[in-house]
């Protein structure tokens, strides 16, 4: 079930739901909940997703999805930067910077990272989400980065988590800066070590 491929109705009450999951955390993720928060009859949501279950499996998945459709077009931008890390940077702190104006998508995402911890099915579904991730990453970091001391795609992703949840602490004035420093210190291609 692909962002692409969501139906209008189904797409309303997923993007409810990650309303209700960032506003009021996973306890508060119900189906009577998104029912309110996307203005349908009560009992919408549970016609689409029977149990609690399904609705949080579902929302997971939306939730991934989005992200890793940003992450895919982020790839194809990257590939025409020919190396000009200048311009990589600033394509990923665009990304970024998108993310964090979508505030509930990052809170629900963290929500369900916490989740995972308790959760094998939602650690099953992000796990599954993050290889997919981590592969999108690894092929632009082989196109634009084919020297073996480039980072793995896995470590990369991980230290840019970092620097995302990072840059969500701040003000939002400190931000961009923030990231571009950043990131531009994770991306800086090694230099030689001289003795």
């Amino acid at each position: 079930m692909s962002p692409v491929s969501l139906s209008p109705r189904r797409r309303a009450l997923l993007d409810a739901a990650v309303e209700v999951l960032a506003a009021q955390g996973l306890r508060g993720l119900t189906h009577r909940a998104v029912d309110r928060h996307a203005g349908l009859p009560l009992g919408t949501c549970s016609a689409y997703f029977r149990t609690r279950s399904a609705l949080q499996g579902a929302v997971a998945h939306h939730v991934t999805g989005a992200l890793l459709e940003d992450v895919e077009q982020f790839a194809a931008r990257l590939a025409d930067c020919d190396g000009d890390h200048a311009a990589a940077v600033r394509l990923l702190v665009d990304l970024f910077e998108g993310w964090l104006a979508q505030r509930s998508l990052l809170v629900a995402r963290l929500e369900l990272t916490l989740e995972a911890g308790r959760d094998p099915d939602i650690a099953a579904l992000l796990l599954s989400g993050r290889a997919r991730l981590e592969d999108v990453v690894a092929n632009a970091l082989r196109e634009t980065d084919p020297a073996p001391s480039a980072p793995s795609a896995t470590t990369l992703v991980s230290a840019l988590d970092g620097v995302l949840l990072a840059a969500a602490l701040r003000e939002p004035e400190e931000r961009v800066e923030f990231l571009r420093l950043s990131i531009g210190e994770l991306l800086d291609p090694p230099q030689e070590v001289r003795s």
